[in-house]
């Protein structure tokens, strides 16, 4: 997994612009954006709503039916099918604000919005979505799990595609990074360069092996 959108709370006696600034230059790899002063009592998990995003790049079925399982999974739901570790006897509610699923290339992004989530809920609920684009699941049986009168077995969706995109506080931030630095910029080149060549690579393999039919690489096989 990982993130866009999270916070961290800490001490310190610099103003808002030379913060942003030393946090910048502690890793190439994490950016810090925004800053705020608050007070004693503020709690990062105390978080107004938090969105995941899951970016799925093979869908299992058409839109309308990923659609379709998304909109059973909001509201009040019993999250005892949804989660990792959890108890089985009395209920665990959580509320899901929303949980829309648009269009993105070739494939659909996925995202959801809670005030907070249980170990492993985004990735399970997923995995349930799929399982009804697939005519695995059937909806009646997701809204029976939704309402706890029915526990399932439900796979986790792999953890590369998720991605923690934003955490509100309701209240904004006041101080805004300007950019990244030099170390930051020149690590996601190399970074977004090594994808490239490893999407072409995988791309010419995958021809040497299947074909220029990528349905053939997508349908699988044994050897």
């Amino acid at each position: 997994m990982s993130a866009r959108g999270n916070a961290l709370v800490l001490h310190s006696p610099l103003p808002g612009p030379a913060l942003l600034r030393a946090l910048n230059g502690v890793a190439q790899e994490i950016v810090f954006t925004d800053a705020r002063v608050v007070d004693e009592s503020f709690r990062p998990r105390a978080a107004a709503s938090r969105t995941y995003r899951y970016l799925e790049a093979a869908p299992r079925g058409p839109l309308n039916a990923y659609r379709a399982a998304a909109a059973v999974v909001v509201g009040d739901i019993d999250v005892r099918s949804f989660g990792r570790g959890l108890p089985g006897g009395r209920p665990i509610v959580r509320t899901v604000h929303r949980f829309e699923v648009t269009e993105d290339g070739t494939g659909f992004v996925l995202e959801v919005s809670a005030p907070s989530f249980v170990w492993g809920m985004v990735r399970k609920l997923v995995g349930a979505i799929r399982q009804v684009a697939a005519k695995e699941l059937d909806l009646a049986t997701l809204r029976a799990a939704v309402a706890g009168r029915r526990r399932l077995t439900l796979p986790l969706a792999e953890p590369e595609p998720l991605l923690l995109w934003d955490v509100s506080y309701g209240v904004p931030w006041t101080v805004h990074a300007t950019g990244l630095s030099r170390r930051q910029k020149a690590y996601f080149r190399t970074e977004r360069h090594a994808a490239q060549v490893r999407h072409r690579l995988l791309g010419r393999l995958g021809e040497e092996r299947f074909g220029s039919d990528e349905a053939s690489m997508d349908a699988g096989g044994s050897e």
